[in-house]
């Protein structure tokens, strides 16, 4: 989700990104998990992606740009690993092909451990030089899937993989490498290594070039203040929670903590979650039902005087970049004599992501903006209104939780019938309260509330949601 996030900004900032996400469909796992499921490794790791996919998409996370396969790149893993070999890093063993951790004087730099004080590789098979070394090249034991190469009948080791398809669709050294914090050692040290090392001229010091000028590492999940794992039984499927909350919550909740930050997965976690986005979301469809819908809101804020250039007040020379909808990250917003309205707000925000992407912030100055809308809402197409929930939905959108874009309500073809016949219903229920028959008017709130519609009693009049 943190990825996620960090793509949805750097698109709004105005950045081309292209968005590579390598899928493992042969290691040691898939081997041992088929054969316990009498299935071929192919067919359930046919199953298993279309289901992380499906798992993806159900909380609107970006389909990558390009999802390549291990198993469609084995010549590129050759080639790395004869690189390798040719320039002294690699050697053959046992029918394996194995790296030479000793020979880069970088190693345990990513993730800041000495060589000589590291354990050794799980991988306790024949022909490793020394106990540290990993696999580039797995002899295939019989029965098992495997590839022809020049060291023999094989497969790829589990970091090898990686290399090659990130150095065929992103070049030798490229911007960012992310992944979960339990990757960072041994898969991302050891895909680290390989790639340097690999690297035509590479002396395999210090200070050579890097495989990527950044690496991100996402925290965990725990349930109970206990990391989640399969291991442990106490992990979930998306499908799972999604039987317990919207998408769009379960979204929200995995984006509320800093991406390096754990995160609490509970019923009590998520039902704060819920609160939060309703509250949102309920300012946003309230705002746009007074202003007249999304074009009524943005034409009117268009056409409101600007405050100050957000770029202005923070003192730097940002470029002014285009987000997806065509506005500039500056455009236009109501003024306020304090110089606090939705342009800061903005401003705030993408002070807040550009800074190690500061979710914390960032939620602060979304809400910020809501409390601001509502205390207008009762300003029937009011230009400070349209303001407010303009900068609203930009956040959201940025945030992959526009409930308009994004989330649009099931059945909103339906909507505008659903608009008329709760007009008379609730007119119904105004006529009942003005004759001060108050059990009719709450016998109406209260079968509305048991079809799923919220009835909310404000000082501009009876508003209503879907629940």
């Amino acid at each position: 989700m943190a990825f996620d996030l960090l793509r949805r900004w750097l698109l709004d900032s105005g950045y081309a990104v292209t968005f590579v996400q390598n899928v493992t469909d042969i290691d040691d796992k898939i081997i041992v998990n088929a054969d316990r499921e009498g299935v071929s490794v192919w067919e359930l790791a046919t199953r298993e992606t279309r289901a992380f996919d499906n798992a993806y998409r159900s909380v609107g996370i970006l389909p990558p740009t390009i999802e390549p396969r291990a198993t469609a790149h084995i010549p590129e893993m050759h080639a790395l690993i004869a690189r390798l070999m040719d320039a002294g890093f690699a050697y053959e063993g046992g029918g394996s092909v194995w790296f030479r951790v000793g020979q880069y004087a970088d190693y345990g730099a990513l993730s800041n451990q000495r060589p000589d004080a590291m354990q050794a590789s799980p991988e306790a098979e024949p022909g490793k030089e020394d106990p540290r070394d990993f696999a580039l090249w797995k002899a295939s034991r019989p029965g098992e899937p495997g590839w022809d190469s020049p060291w023999g009948a094989g497969r790829p080791g589990w970091h090898l993989e990686c290399s090659a398809m990130a150095g065929k669709y992103l070049g030798q050294v490229f911007d960012i490498h992310g992944g979960g914090l339990d990757l960072v050692f041994p898969h991302h040290e050891n895909e680290r290594a390989q790639t340097v090392c690999a690297t035509a001229g590479h002396g395999g010091v210090p200070g050579e070039p890097e495989m990527a000028r950044y690496w991100m590492h996402s925290g965990l999940l725990t349930t109970g203040g206990t990391k989640m794992s399969k291991s442990l039984g106490n992990s979930f499927f998306v499908a799972d929670a999604l039987t317990q909350v919207r998408p769009q919550v379960l979204r929200y909740h995995l984006l509320s903590a800093h991406y390096r930050s754990t995160l609490e997965y509970s019923a009590l976690t998520l039902a704060e979650s819920a609160a939060a986005y309703d509250r949102v979301e309920t300012f946003v469809r309230n705002a746009l039902d007074i202003l007249g819908g999304p074009e009524a809101a943005a034409a009117l804020a268009a056409d409101a005087p600007a405050e100050p250039a957000a770029a202005d007040r923070r003192g730097s020379a940002r470029p002014r970049a285009r987000n997806a909808r065509g506005r500039g990250r500056d455009a236009a917003a109501p003024a306020d004599e304090d110089g606090a309205g939705p342009v800061a707000a903005w401003a705030a925000f993408a002070e807040a992501l550009d800074d190690d992407l500061g979710i914390g912030r960032a939620l602060a100055a979304l809400f910020g903006a809501v409390g601001e809308g509502n205390q207008v809402l009762s300003k029937a197409h009011s230009r400070e209104l349209a303001g407010w929930v303009v900068v609203t939905r930009r956040m959201l959108g940025v945030l992959g939780l526009d409930p308009v874009d994004q989330w649009p309500t099931a059945g909103a073809e339906f909507r505008p019938a659903l608009d008329g016949v709760m007009e008379v219903v609730l007119d119904l229920r105004s006529a009942a309260r003005a004759r001060r028959d108050f059990a009719e008017a709450d016998s109406i709130r209260a079968r509305l509330t048991a079809a799923g519609i919220v009835v909310d009693d404000t000082p501009e009049g009876q508003r209503w949601h879907l629940a």
